[in-house]
């Protein structure tokens, strides 16, 4: 149940990293949210949890460094798709 609870709140902050950067084509790539939101979560949001002494409990500064950390691998997957295609 917990896996299942992760894989949610990644898409959550995947889609919303797609919407804060803007969407291509007019809708969200979910496989992209899916991945965005895990490896941005994770990276993100257990880096600043721990910087800021919250340990490993939900609180608001996981919540954000896992949005920051989302943002950061969706703008880095689309530099690199753009890349890709024009060379």
């Amino acid at each position: 149940m917990l896996i299942l609870a992760i894989i949610l709140f990644g898409m959550i902050i995947g889609a919303g990293a797609q919407l804060i950067l803007g969407r291509e084509g007019g809708s969200i790539d979910w496989t992209l949210a899916i991945v965005a939101g895990l490896v941005g979560s994770f990276v993100g949001g257990l880096l600043i949890s721990l910087l800021s002494g919250d340990g490993l409990e939900l609180h608001a500064t996981g919540i954000i460094g896992s949005l920051v950390g989302a943002l950061v691998v969706t703008a880095a997957w689309r530099w690199y798709a753009g890349r890709s295609t024009t060379a």
